[in-house]
């Protein structure tokens, strides 16, 4: 691309949510934080999950994809460095800031817009739609406000559209510690996850999440993350009308159709397929 490509400045808002109500936990959390983000342990598997979504759409690039949550745009620049149309959208204005400024070095022309996921403004727009590394999902305070967010992706797609996402295995905290599993994964700088309790009735774990932000100043939330089981995926897309639906591992920058979910995969990979 020219040198005079830069990334899009324009996004729209969905601020009057945020601005008059309380911040949750992840709006904290990437306030100030897209630097020390792309340094985080997981996201250093960004190539090889594109090398995947290309496989998935059989390299065609007239798709027109939705990355929903974003954040720091590694998905999106990726994708569209590789002839890929994307929108991406994301909450946070910090990890916007940070994915513009990625996209305008590499000289990039990317629509990067801030939204709620659950309020998305597109119907039947978009061919594919990912969300990657819990993009949103499932970080919401309820169950009703995490549908919300299938639910508004769907709209999104237009028919026979293909939904691609990870989500937390809710399988896995039943025979490991979660706390143990985010210990043996993070390194030097990397954000730490103390679990306090995983609740068997709500399949939520409770956990302080300690990290440092961009400015290096340490800070400590008190966060709670949904883990799902495969049967409850199944269902909800199921109930949003998605024809084919398959689950499988997902695994850190070499995501497989040959990896078969078990107990052993901190996270599951979705790829449904809208009616």
């Amino acid at each position: 691309m020219g040198n005079n490509i830069l990334a899009n400045q324009e996004g729209q808002t969905d601020s009057k949510r945020m601005n008059n109500s309380k911040k949750q936990w992840y709006e904290t959390l990437f306030e100030n934080y897209g630097e020390k983000y792309d340094s985080e342990s997981f996201t250093q598997g960004t190539s090889g999950e594109c090398d995947f979504i290309e496989r998935e759409l059989n390299y065609d690039k007239s798709h027109k994809i939705l990355d929903v949550g974003c954040g720091t745009g590694r998905h999106t620049i990726e994708l569209t460095r590789r002839g890929y149309s994307l929108t991406g959208i994301d909450l946070s204005e910090s990890q916007l800031k940070r994915a513009r400024e990625k996209a305008e070095n590499s000289e990039l022309r990317i629509n990067f817009q801030q939204h709620d996921a659950r309020n998305l403004p597109f119907e039947n727009e978009f061919d594919v739609a990912i969300m990657l590394c819990e993009g949103g999902f499932p970080l919401m305070e309820t169950d009703e406000m995490n549908f919300g967010i299938l639910k508004s992706v769907t709209k999104s797609l237009k028919a026979k559209g293909k939904f691609i996402f990870t989500t937390l295995n809710g399988l896995f905290p039943l025979y490991h510690s979660v706390e143990e599993f985010c210990d043996s994964t993070g390194g030097d700088g990397n954000a730490t996850y103390r679990s306090t309790t995983f609740d068997l009735m709500t399949f939520r774990d409770h956990n302080k999440t300690e990290f440092e932000d961009d400015n290096g100043n340490k800070k400590t939330l008190e966060a709670n993350e949904r883990y799902y089981v495969p049967s409850e995926i199944t269902w909800l897309l199921k109930s949003l009308g998605y024809r084919k639906i398959e689950i499988f591992g997902a695994r850190l920058g070499a995501f497989s159709r040959n990896d078969r979910l078990t107990t052993e995969d901190f996270e599951m990979l979705v790829i449904a397929e809208k009616q």
